[in-house]
C-alpha cells in the first residue's frame, strides 16, 4: 500500500538537489544531544531542531552555554529563525526553546500527540488542573504529513511513534531529522519502554523512515558512541541504516526486533535527567509556575518509574 506522506517526502527529497539546505550541528557532551540548525542560503531563514538547556540536577541550576552557542551562530550568519522544532518530549535533556524563542523568535512546534504525553505524565507528576493538557504550551502541533517551509526549502512532518507516542521526524529539503527513532548503525535504535512507548510501533515507524530514498541523509538527536568507535557521530543515510543497523537492518523481522528491544529495555535504567526533563519538556520547555514563595519547584515522584 502506498504511503502518501512518504511519497510526498520522497518528492521533496528528490527535488531538493537544486536548493540544498545548510546544516550546522552542535553536540552537547553532557547529555550526548545534537542540536541542528537548518538554513536556506537563498533567504537566510532557519529552523532549530532539539535545543538543549543546561541543567545541573545536583543544584537545580540552569544555564545557557549550549543555547548561546546556537544563538551566536545564528546571529553571526545573519539568519532569521522561523521554526523551533521538537522531535518529541525528550527524557534526557531539557529544551531551551523558550530561551531561544525570546532571543531569536520563531514558531515552537511539536507533534500533536504531545497531548498523550501530557495526559500520562500529568498524572505521574500529579499536576492537577493548573497544567493544561491541550498542547497550548506550543505554537504549532503537527499532524502526520503536515507541510511547511524553511525559507524557500520545502519540508514535511512525519509521525514516527514508538519511542514515545509523540515522536516526529522532519524532512527538510533532502535531509531528515529523526529524533530518537534511530541511532548510528553501530549503536542501533531507541528504547521503547517509557510510558506510551511500544517496540512494535517503533519498528514500523523505523521501516517507514527507511522507505525514503537510500541517499537521504539522516540527522540524529543523540550519539552515545558504540564501544569500538573513537568519535561521536550523528549523521548517516537511509542506505547505511538499511544495510548495517545492528538492530533493524534489512532482513530483521518485526518479531525479532520486538523480542530484542523488549529484552534489552528490561536491562536499562532510567535516564539521569528523565524526571526534570519530562516536567519541563511537556510544557514546551517552560518551567512549572512558581509557587507562593516565588520559587519554581520540580517534583520527584517516588517509585513511579
Amino acid at each position: 500500500m502506498t504511503d502518501p506522506q512518504i511519497s510526498e517526502a520522497t518528492r521533496i527529497i528528490e527535488a531538493a538537489s537544486s536548493n540544498p539546505a545548510v546544516i550546522r550541528s552542535f553536540f552537547d557532551d553532557d547529555t550526548f544531544t545534537v542540536t541542528h540548525v537548518i538554513s536556506d542560503p537563498a533567504t537566510g531563514k532557519a529552523a532549530i531542531v532539539d535545543s538543549v538547556l543546561d541543567f545541573d540536577p545536583a543544584s537545580g541550576r540552569t544555564s545557557f552555554e549550549s543555547a548561546d552557542k546556537v544563538i551566536h551562530y545564528i546571529q553571526s550568519e545573519g539568519l532569521e529563525v522561523e521554526w523551533l522544532l521538537e522531535t518529541h518530549a525528550h527524557a534526557d535533556h531539557l529544551s531551551a526553546a523558550p530561551y531561544l524563542q525570546e532571543k531569536l523568535g520563531g514558531t515552537l512546534a511539536i507533534g500533536r500527540n504531545i497531548l498523550k504525553v501530557q495526559e500520562v505524565f500529568g498524572k505521574i507528576f500529579n499536576e492537577g488542573t493548573r497544567f493544561a493538557r491541550d498542547g497550548s504550551q506550543f505554537d504549532k502541533l503537527f499532524d502526520d504529513g503536515d507541510r511547511f517551509t524553511v525559507g524557500s526549502i520545502e519540508a514535511i512532518a512525519l509521525h514516527v511513534p514508538g519511542h514515545t507516542p509523540a515522536d516526529m521526524a522532519y524532512v527538510i529539503g533532502d535531509a531528515a531529522f529523526i529524533g530518537d527513532t534511530l541511532f548510528m548503525p553501530d549503536y542501533g535504535t531507541a528504547r521503547a519502554d517509557f510510558p506510551g512507548g511500544d517496540a512494535r510501533t517503533l519498528y514500523r515507524s523505523i521501516r517507514r523512515l527507511l522507505s525514503l530514498p537510500d541517499q537521504t541523509s539522516l540527522h540524529l538527536c543523540h550519539d552515545y558512541k558504540a564501544p569500538d568507535r573513537d568519535t561521536y557521530a550523528w549523521e548517516t543515510t537511509v542506505g547505511e541504516e538499511r544495510e548495517n543497523n545492528i538492530h533493524v537492518r534489512d532482513g530483521i523481522s518485526e518479531d525479532e526486533f520486538v523480542s530484542m528491544r523488549e529484552e534489552r529495555d528490561a536491562t536499562l535504567g532510567m535516564p539521569r535527567l528523565i524526571l526534570p526533563s519530562i516536567q519541563v519538556n511537556m510544557r514546551g520547555g517552560h518551567m512549572p509556575e512558581p509557587e507562593d514563595d516565588g520559587t519554581t519547584y520540580l517534583k520527584l515522584p517516588v517509585d513511579r518509574l
